[in-house]
């Protein structure tokens, strides 16, 4: 194609094309590398330490049930004790938890790790996955009996009160860290999500607050019709002890089958 161009043209063309070849191969490189990074999470089939984040209050002898079950299936546990006692902004227990993480994975060379936030915890921890790095790092996030989209409790305890604490007014329905945290998709890539709940719970109202789409939701009553599980009584439910047994295999989430009620 090149035959009729005299030799120095044909070496100035050929030197052309392999420039703008090389320009070509260097920017895919780069394009690589920046879509890589953005798809970098978890691998879901190598469980690393299990990290607990209590609920509003950080009352962390409530957990005492989940974290016997996970023990007793060989998990490495840590309990995430809340700043400002459980009542100070979640966005700074968000980044406590990230901290809690890092540690947990450098002392046990693990990549990843699992987190299972009860009541407000489930809360921090999307908080955590959204703005402060978890996506990478998360491989599944179990929430349970958390007001994902606001508790009417909340609201009624800042109505008659006049004011809450901090947490209390961020998990009021509509609030700004709610309605920002839910704005998109609510449960974005890189864990793999589980929610849990009871429809007897009377601390997150409505019960329905806790579902998140595009992750297995999970209802007690759905497996123990006569069930009257309260909001304090989810971490040592039949049903959440279960789930925890079928949602943090190496394997992909799956429904629990062998619940005794």
């Amino acid at each position: 194609m090149l035959d009729h161009l005299s030799g120095p043209r044909r070496r100035l063309v050929l030197t052309v094309v392999a420039v703008l070849v090389a320009a070509a191969v260097a920017v895919s490189v780069v394009v690589g590398v920046r879509v890589t990074g953005e798809d970098d999470v978890a691998a879901q089939d190598e469980p690393g330490p299990v990290l607990v984040v209590p609920g509003y209050g950080g009352r962390v002898a409530s957990l005492d049930p989940l974290v016997a079950e996970l023990r007793s299936q060989g998990r490495d546990v840590v309990v995430v004790a809340p700043s400002g006692g459980g009542t100070g902004d979640l966005r700074a227990q968000a980044v406590r938890l990230g901290t809690a993480a890092t540690r947990a994975m450098r002392r046990t060379g693990a990549a990843s790790v699992d987190v299972v936030g009860y009541s407000a915890g489930g809360v921090v921890a999307r908080l955590w996955v959204r703005d402060e790095g978890g996506a990478a790092v998360a491989r599944r996030v179990v929430s349970i009996g958390s007001p994902q989209h606001g508790t009417d409790v909340a609201a009624l305890a800042a109505e008659v009160a006049g004011s809450c604490p901090t947490a209390c007014e961020q998990l009021a329905p509509d609030s700004d860290l709610l309605r920002a945290l839910n704005a998109g998709d609510e449960t974005p890539a890189g864990p793999a999500w589980v929610t849990l709940r009871s429809t007897s719970d009377r601390v997150v109202t409505p019960t329905e607050s806790s579902r998140l789409d595009g992750g297995l939701d999970l209802v007690v009553q759905e497996f123990c019709p006569t069930a009257t599980t309260s909001h304090g009584d989810l971490p040592g439910d039949p049903v959440v002890l279960a789930a925890l047994r079928t949602t943090l295999l190496p394997a992909q989430p799956r429904i629990p089958q062998d619940v005794r009620c």
